[in-house]
């Protein structure tokens, strides 16, 4: 049996052998266990410790957080669970339930039920691994340590699918027959758990193919019942795929995206990508998820109120009106529900209302006007890049071989133009400051939504190149004001 190695990383290494000088002094068991042992032998970093106790987790917790100079956080009276965090690093504290054989036993995966203990940690201890799970990381393999792991807690189910997503690793036989028998259990999961492990999912590069294993396994359907309910939506002709499969397109075509900005290359779309607009996509929101995660969950639900809206004109032609703003409102039940934070849903609300907005912006195959470009900017504020790529990835995804390379070529350009006016024309998308209020009130403009009008007309004005300085302003205003 392999010893555990201390993590190249220092600071963890530090941590660990400050623990390692605390804990036998308190007179418990202490053990290093799950998910930092799997790591450790795939080789990976990681800043999640779990630490099981044979004493009170919760007040080992409190007195390492002093020792340690961290933040206390209590995750479970009940349970006897706790954090301590330490900058970017987490130490979560448990209760060992009997000895530590038996508590692995009681854990999820065979490759998440090792432990060492920290009595001689420095000298490389053997790993505790009743339950074969080394062997399993070496076949790159996920099992279920029982046949009632998911009905105890069935967020493992989607554990067991970011295990796939994030370490490369297949389900085995028996696990899989596992999940599908109690996949419907995926709805009774607390909405803020499964919130984190499906963005854990989302996040990653093979967010496609862990969507269709979701799907496939029977855990898509309960956990999302209003993306399932696209199954089988036709679209118009110009459309290779259902409702349902074009969004799960979508999904990859982001990442396929996403990867180019990565990559420095423009790659599929050719888009010109800067640094700021890698910066963009790279924001961590209030609830530590990336913006770039958080565009893949608006790309998966972007079209989702096309079926409330589904409709046939006289002639035959079947229209989706209005499934933008519906899907929008879909959308920020389905995000409430799933507890994601109040500026998450708010960005994907905005995503999906506004996500047919880059091809109104012209017609007849011409470029945006500055006045359009403006609107655009003015409308769709901190979102606009977001959705400049969802609607790329939304025209790539409809189409699939049926892509008409015409379509696609102006598509690209219309994306180039906007991005490019942003960063080159800023008095385009942001023009400076003429006039005030102040000046309105010289005029005789009270204040009130009169002002606001005349105030916004300038300033399109001014973007549309149309007036140029305070003089134009001024003259425009008392126009509008009379």
């Amino acid at each position: 049996m392999p010893n555990i190695i201390l993590p190249i990383n220092e600071r963890v290494s530090t941590v660990i052998r400050q623990l390692a000088a605390f804990l036998p002094k308190r007179n418990v068991e202490a053990y290093l266990v799950g998910g930092y042992i799997r790591d450790s032998l795939l080789g990976r970093s990681t800043q999640d410790i779990d630490i099981a106790v044979s004493g009170n987790a919760i007040t080992l917790a409190q007195e390492a957080a002093q020792h340690l100079d961290g933040k206390f956080v209590l995750l479970n009276h009940t349970d006897g669970v706790a954090r301590v965090i330490l900058s970017e690093l987490h130490l979560d504290f448990s209760t060992i339930q009997g000895t530590i054989a038996e508590d692995l036993a009681k854990r999820d995966f065979t490759i998440n039920a090792m432990a060492v203990s920290f009595s001689g940690i420095e000298n490389n201890p053997a790993i505790i691994d009743p339950n074969n799970g080394e062997n399993d990381i070496r076949l790159k393999t996920t099992r279920a340590i029982s046949d009632d792991v998911f009905r105890q807690d069935p967020l493992r189910l989607l554990r067991a699918i970011r295990h796939v997503t994030e370490l490369g690793f297949d389900i085995d036989r028996k696990t899989r027959k596992l999940i599908e028998r109690d996949a419907h259990l995926v709805a009774e999961v607390a909405g803020e758990r499964a919130c984190n492990e499906l963005c854990a999912i989302i996040a990653t590069k093979q967010a496609y193919s862990a969507l269709r294993l979701m799907d496939g396994m029977g855990l898509l359907s309960p956990l999302l019942p209003e993306l399932a309910d696209c199954k089988g939506i036709e679209q118009p002709k110009e459309h290779k795929w259902d409702v349902f499969d074009h969004s799960i397109e979508t999904v990859a075509t982001v990442d396929q995206l996403f990867a180019d900005l990565e990559a420095g290359r423009n790659g599929l779309a050719e888009i010109p990508w800067t640094n700021e607009l890698a910066l963009h996509f790279s924001e961590e929101l209030s609830s530590g998820h990336l913006r770039m995660t958080i565009l893949k969950i608006a790309a998966l639900l972007h079209d989702i109120g096309k079926p409330v809206t589904k409709s046939f004109q006289e002639n035959g032609r079947m229209r989706f009106l209005g499934h933008s703003n519906a899907g929008a409102q879909m959308a920020k039940r389905i995000m409430t529900r799933l507890r994601f934070s109040a500026k998450e849903i708010k960005i994907v609300e905005s995503i999906i209302e506004q996500h047919l907005r880059p091809t109104q912006l012209s017609s007849d195959w011409e470029m945006p006007t500055h006045r359009a470009i403006y609107r655009y900017f003015r409308d769709t504020e901190d979102n606009a890049f977001d959705i400049l790529l969802l609607s790329l990835a939304d025209h790539h995804a409809a189409k699939g071989h049926l892509l008409d390379s015409d379509h696609w070529a102006h598509h690209i350009q219309l994306i180039k133009y906007v991005i490019q006016k942003h960063y080159k024309e800023s008095s385009v998308v942001k023009p400076p400051k003429l006039i005030d209020g102040n000046d309105l009130i010289k005029l005789g403009v009270k204040p009130g939504p009169k002002m606001g009008a005349i105030l916004e007309a300038i300033r399109e004005a001014q973007a549309a190149g149309e007036i140029a300085d305070t003089e134009d302003a001024i003259n425009l205003a008392k126009r509008l004001f009379n």
